[in-house]
């Protein structure tokens, strides 16, 4: 035998062909992991039936996948999505979904108005990239409804609101801001991450798009980066569908199949870290060395009694606090209690703890983050599952270091 007949031996000529999936009278348990990136049609004419609608399948992953779908439609039901809107649309990241439904709705010459807390990467889209297509954007306190109303113009196309603001926990001013969205014909977009379906839902109150940043809670392990957009017009999803596939936000079927992972335990996960936070506040609360505590569950936030009407009795998972002495203040805190993660994010199954003024605001400079609130000392925590006995003593150690450094 030749040695060119020995290297054949053995290897079946079809090995690279793709297999069908393998029959099963059972079925998995487990939502099967689809990573591949393209599917393969019967014929053009089955392929225009896909593209028109009249079949459903899958083409290519930039335009959709199995993960995908299942995923959007376990949120689509925590939040009530409006059967007529077409279901949610699964991005990239949290920022992907804000990104497609502003760019998915608006033209150059348009206006939105945002809430002047919002994310601080929300915020720069609103000021400084948006007005590079065209698109101005202004600010205004969505708790002063008369001042929100003031700030519409005849070009106002679009309204994007937090319900509570990140990081300062404000609470807006829902039921005018949505009134006043019906009234004058402005979408508004409603971003839900703080609050999660958990807490509020808003297209139950007559909200347009509905936006999540799913790496958050939803997902809930710090492993994940997604976002999810939905709308109650299928005319606007569609508008933003096509935008998000144009430019390509595809969200990662992997990611999709841990977030759903994730979204089993949410409601799990959301009580026991709602539970600690209220916890947690009422520590904090007359502290030495804490001159502010922020939860909308105390009767003491500034607007307590908005988020009993919005919320009932659900404060969230996130509390917000201010530390006397500043920089070094913050700094000796996040050192004495390293079991608590220093991270600027949100929503894991553990507690993090992030320092707006050197993450998330770090760009609208100190004259900026003074006009909101955020000083040098100001944290936000996002409480997780732990023990919450355990979290106090991490928290009393960090607090009696910031002390000791003033």
């Amino acid at each position: 035998m030749s040695d060119k007949d020995l290297s054949r031996r053995d290897i079946p000529e079809n090995l690279v062909r793709r297999s069908a999936w393998p029959d099963s009278v059972s079925r998995a348990v487990v939502t099967p992991l689809q990573p591949s990136v393209v599917y393969a049609s019967e014929c053009p004419d089955q392929l225009d039936a896909q593209y028109e609608g009249r079949v459903s399948g899958y083409t290519y992953a930039r335009e959709g996948h199995p993960n995908a779908t299942v995923l959007a439609g376990k949120i689509d039901a925590l939040e009530a999505v409006p059967a007529a809107g077409g279901g949610g649309i699964m991005l990239g990241s949290g920022m992907a979904a804000v990104t497609a439904a502003l760019l998915g709705l608006l033209r150059a010459g348009d206006h939105v108005l945002g809430g002047d807390q919002l994310y601080g990467r929300s915020l720069r889209l609103l000021t400084q990239d948006l007005p590079r297509f065209g698109i101005t954007a202004s600010l205004a306190d969505p708790t002063d409804a008369g001042a929100f109303a003031a700030a519409i113009r005849p070009e106002t196309r679009a309204i994007l609101i937090e319900v509570v603001s990140n990081p300062t926990l404000r609470v807006a001013d829902m039921a005018a801001i949505l009134a006043l969205g019906r009234e004058r014909g402005i979408p508004v977009l409603v971003d839900n991450t703080f609050t999660t379906p958990r807490g509020y839902r808003p297209f139950d109150h007559g909200a347009d798009v509905v936006i999540q940043s799913v790496t958050k809670m939803l997902a809930g392990h710090a492993d994940v980066t997604l976002g999810y957009v939905a709308a109650r017009d299928p005319a606007q999803r569609r508008a933003i569908y096509d935008f998000a596939v144009t430019t390509g936000m595809t969200p990662s079927p992997f990611d999709c199949w841990l977030a759903e992972r994730g979204l089993y335990s949410f409601h799990l996960r959301y009580d026991r870290a709602e539970a600690n936070a209220a916890r947690l506040a009422d520590h904090l609360a007359g502290r030495e060395g804490v001159t502010r505590v922020l939860y909308p569950g105390r009767p003491d936030h500034p607007d307590h009694n908005r988020a009993a009407a919005i919320l009932g009795p659900r404060g969230g998972h996130m509390v917000s606090f201010e530390l006397a002495g500043g920089r070094a203040a913050a700094n000796a805190l996040t050192r004495a209690m390293p079991q608590v993660n220093f991270a600027p994010t949100l929503g894991d199954i553990a507690t993090t703890l992030s320092h707006p003024a050197s993450s998330s605001h770090r760009s609208l400079g100190p004259e900026g983050r003074a006009r909101l609130g955020i000083s040098e000392g100001f944290f936000r925590v996002s409480v997780g599952v732990e023990e919450i006995e355990v979290l106090l003593r991490d928290f009393d150690a960090g607090l009696a270091a910031a002390r000791g450094a003033v």
